[in-house]
């Protein structure tokens, strides 16, 4: 009987199983014979088997090595940013207030934006000539003279990873709001009776409850944010002076740009196992914390 229904599991399964490999396997195997060539876009030449001397060159060329710095300083200024506002404005809106409904309804519209539309709203918005945010800290005298975000290489990152923590810390709000709707009341006033304050509330009921929610938007926003390309391709192409050029723009560029396919999935194959390997060290901590 139960092999039977083991058998049934199987079938229903089977469509999703071949998509799975059809859509992913497939052009994940194909990234990974042609790393070892030297296949080109535009190379007429028969392509050769070249082994490990992309491996070999991709860990001695320092833009690769630059544009995986840019990526890791990238995902922790965002993620760390994202999680700690997500979670302060997760715990404000789930407060009784006037205009709660409204205020939670108008949370969704950023992280509901299309990343291109919130790139090029953010563009227009750090424009130096007629930008909004120039505009605004003129007026207030924060700034003697208009300010080139996107054009200044040490403004230009901190920039875009303030235009991403806008789009993507409401994901993280959302999360943590629809774990304290779980929370039993009976718990907070329990608390509350014992003469615990805000602070020993949320540390001993508040935290344990939304904790697990947490690490799931911690996994995911971590691997959205190392391997980022859209908003940072959009507002910058990766410059200026390569300064935020990540690591899959190095790849896109690499790839099509100079026509290296073989070196291009060279580096692709490598930020897969540099994202392979933050998950397993997450992974490892929280199983030696359940421990």
């Amino acid at each position: 009987m139960e092999e039977d229904i083991s058998n049934k599991y199987s079938i229903l399964i089977a469509p999703m199983v071949f998509i799975m490999l059809t859509v992913i396997g497939w052009p994940l195997i194909r990234t990974i014979l042609m790393s070892f060539t030297n296949e080109g876009l535009m190379n007429l030449d028969p392509v050769k088997i070249v082994g490990i001397e992309n491996y070999t060159n991709a860990f001695q060329n320092k833009d690769f090595l630059s544009s995986l710095k840019i990526s890791g300083i990238f995902a922790f200024a965002v993620v760390t940013s994202e999680m700690i506002l997500g979670t302060t404005v997760g715990l404000l809106v789930n407060q009784p207030f006037k205009g709660q409904k409204i205020v939670r309804a108008l949370l969704i519209v950023p992280w509901a934006l299309p990343t291109v539309v919130n790139a090029m709203m953010w563009k227009l918005i750090y424009n130096p000539e007629y930008g909004a945010l120039n505009s605004m800290l003129y007026q207030m005298n924060i700034i003697p003279n208009y300010v080139s975000w996107l054009s200044t290489p040490s403004k230009t990152l901190g920039a875009i990873i303030f235009a991403d923590v806008w789009k993507n810390f409401s994901l993280v709000s959302m999360i943590v709001l629809a774990s304290l709707q779980s929370i039993p009341g009976h718990q907070i006033e329990a608390a509350k009776i014992d003469g615990a304050n805000a602070i020993q509330r949320f540390r001993y009921v508040t935290l344990p409850h939304i904790l697990p929610s947490l690490q799931v938007a911690l996994v995911l926003r971590i691997i959205e944010a190392v391997k980022v390309f859209d908003i940072i391709y959009i507002m910058t192409k990766g410059g200026p002076a390569n300064k935020t050029r990540s690591g899959t723009i190095f790849i896109y560029q690499e790839a099509f740009t100079n026509s290296r396919l073989g070196s291009g999935a060279t580096y692709a194959v490598l930020l897969v196992f540099f994202i392979l390997i933050i998950i397993m060290i997450y992974m490892k901590l929280l199983k030696k914390k359940d421990n």
